[in-house]
C-alpha cells in the first residue's frame, strides 16, 4: 500500500512539473495538457485530471481531441463528486460528430451522473437507451445493471426483478453478477416473495464467500427465512452473521431481530438464557437492556422486567429507550397504586423527544398527581399532555377529562366546565363522552349554587 502511494505521488509530481514547465510553443502546451489530464485520470488522480482538462478545453476549443477531453473531464468531475457539472460535460460530449469514446459511452456516463444526482427516472431512460441501441455493447451490462437499480430506487421492484434476472442470465460471470444477485434477492423481498429470495441468498454465500456483500447477504437470508416462516433457520443465520461480523452496520439490527424472534417463537429456556445474556452484556447497550425487559415481560417475570428497565435508566439516562423505560416503570407503579413512584417515573419519561411517549407520560403523571391530591401539579401535567401537537386523539381527550377533574377539585368551575364540554362534544370514546356530560351537568349545578367562582383552595 505504501509503495503504491509513493508511486502515485511520484506520478503526480511528474505530471505537475509537465504542466508548470514553460511551453516551447502553443502546440506543445496542448499536447502536455492532454497527456497530463488523460494519464492523471487513468492513475486515479481525478482532481489533477479535472484541473488540467478544464484548462485544455478552455484554451484549445479547436483541438481535434476536444470531444475526448470533454468526455474525460466529465468522468473526472464525476469521480470528484461534482455530478452536476459532470452531467453538463457528458451532454456536451454527445454533440460531437462522431461522439467521443466507445459507442454510446457519453450516454452511459450521462446515466451515471443522473443516478448520482438521484434523478432516477431520467437515469433509467438513459440506461435503457444504451441497452436498446446496442445490447452487444461492452457498456450494456453496466447499463442494464444501472437500469435495474434505478427501478429499485423508483420503488418498482417488479420491473427491477426482471431486469436483474435478465442481467444474470445474459452475463452470469460478469464482475457485477454478485451485486446483481444480491439486489435481485432484495427486490424479491420487497415483493414479499420470500421463498424465491431464500435460494438466491443461500447460493450467494456458496458462490461469493469473500465478496463485500457476503455479510449483507447472510443478514438478509436470516431476515428472509424468518419472514418465510422458518424462524429457527433465520435465527441460526443471524447468530452466525453476528458472530462473524460483530462490528457490521447491521449487527445491532440482527441482535434486535434475534431477540424479537425469540420473544415470539422461542421456548421458555431460550428466553431465560437470552435474558441473562442481555443483562450480562459488557458493555451494555440500551437496545439490549430494553430487549431484556421485553423478554422478562414475555416470561411473566415482572421483577426481571423492571430490573432491566431500571438498569437501562441508570446506564443510559438520556437515551430515547430510557425515556420509554421510564414510562413503562411509571405504568407498572401506577398499576400497583404506588402513586409517588408513578409520578416520578412519568416526569422522567415526559422529557422524551418522542411526542407519543411525552404525551402519555404527562397524562400518567397527571393521573398519579390526582391520586396524590396534588391538584395544581395534576393540572399542569394534563395541560402539558393536551398541548403535545401530535398526541393521539384518545390521549388528548383523556388529558382534557383529567384537566376537568383537576379544575373541579380546585373549584375552578368555568375551566372545569370548558374541559368537560370539549370532551363531551369531540371525544371518540362514547363512554368518556357520557362521563364528561355527567360531570358537566354536576359542575353546572355547583355553579348555580355559587354566586362567583371561588379562588383555589389553599394548599392544593
Amino acid at each position: 500500500m505504501k509503495r503504491r502511494s509513493r508511486c502515485i505521488t511520484a506520478v503526480a509530481s511528474l505530471l505537475l512539473a509537465m504542466v508548470l514547465a514553460p511551453p516551447a510553443h502553443a502546440l506543445d502546451e496542448a499536447d502536455r495538457l492532454w497527456l497530463v489530464g488523460e494519464r492523471a485520470l487513468a492513475d486515479g488522480l481525478p482532481a489533477l485530471a479535472r484541473r488540467t482538462l478544464e484548462r485544455f478545453v478552455e484554451r484549445y476549443p479547436q483541438d481535434r481531441r476536444l470531444g475526448d477531453a470533454v468526455l474525460l473531464l466529465g468522468r473526472a468531475r464525476l469521480t470528484t463528486g461534482d455530478a452536476d457539472t459532470a452531467l453538463d460535460a457528458f451532454r456536451r460530449a454527445q454533440l460531437f460528430q462522431p461522439p467521443p469514446g466507445r459507442p454510446l459511452e457519453p450516454k452511459f456516463w450521462e446515466a451515471e451522473a443522473l443516478f448520482r444526482l438521484r434523478r432516477f427516472a431520467e437515469a433509467r431512460t438513459a440506461y435503457d437507451t444504451v441497452v436498446r441501441t446496442d445490447a452487444a455493447s461492452p457498456l450494456a451490462p453496466d447499463a442494464l445493471y444501472g437500469y435495474a437499480w434505478s427501478e429499485l430506487e423508483l420503488r418498482r421492484p417488479e420491473v427491477a426483478t426482471k431486469a436483474f434476472r435478465d442481467f444474470l442470465q445474459t452475463w452470469p460471470d460478469h464482475a457485477l453478477a454478485p451485486s446483481a444477485s444480491f439486489q435481485l434477492a432484495r427486490a424479491l423481498t420487497d415483493l414479499k416473495r420470500f421463498k424465491e429470495a431464500v435460494p438466491l441468498l443461500e447460493s450467494f454465500r456458496a458462490k461469493y464467500p469473500t465478496h463485500t456483500l457476503a455479510p449483507d447477504a447472510q443478514y438478509l437470508l436470516g431476515w428472509t427465512r424468518i419472514q418465510s416462516g422458518d424462524p429457527r433457520g433465520g435465527l441460526a443465520d443471524l447468530r452466525a452473521f453476528v458472530e462473524a461480523n460483530p462490528a457490521h452496520d447491521q449487527a445491532q439490527a440482527a441482535r434486535r431481530l434475534i431477540t424479537e424472534t425469540l420473544a415470539r417463537h422461542g421456548d421458555r429456556n431460550e428466553l431465560q438464557e437470552t435474558y441473562k445474556e442481555l443483562m450480562a452484556q459488557s458493555p451494555p447497550t440500551p437496545e439490549g437492556l430494553y430487549d431484556a425487559a421485553t423478554i422478562g415481560g414475555r416470561l411473566g417475570r415482572s421483577r426481571d422486567q423492571e430490573a432491566a428497565w431500571r438498569k437501562l435508566r441508570t446506564e443510559f439516562p438520556d437515551h430515547a429507550l430510557a425515556r420509554r423505560a421510564a414510562l413503562d416503570l411509571a405504568t407498572a407503579a401506577f398499576k400497583r397504586k404506588e402513586w409517588k413512584e408513578a409520578a416520578a417515573h412519568a416526569q422522567a419519561a415526559a422529557k422524551s423527544d418522542e411526542e407519543a411517549v411525552r404525551a402519555e407520560a404527562w397524562l400518567l403523571a397527571g393521573e398519579a398527581e390526582l391520586k396524590l391530591k396534588r391538584f395544581q401539579a395534576a393540572e399542569k401535567a394534563f395541560e402539558a399532555a393536551a398541548a403535545v401537537k401530535n398526541a393521539e386523539v384518545a390521549v388528548r381527550y383523556r388529558a382534557l377529562a383529567g384537566l376537568g377533574l383537576a379544575h373541579e377539585e380546585q373549584e375552578k368551575w368555568k375551566a372545569a366546565l370548558a374541559a368537560y364540554e370539549s370532551v363531551a362534544g369531540k371525544s371518540p370514546d362514547p363512554a368518556l363522552r357520557d362521563w364528561a356530560r355527567e360531570r358537566a351537568t354536576a359542575v353546572k349545578g355547583r355553579m348555580s349554587d355559587t354566586p362567583a367562582e371561588k379562588k383555589p383552595k389553599s394548599g392544593s
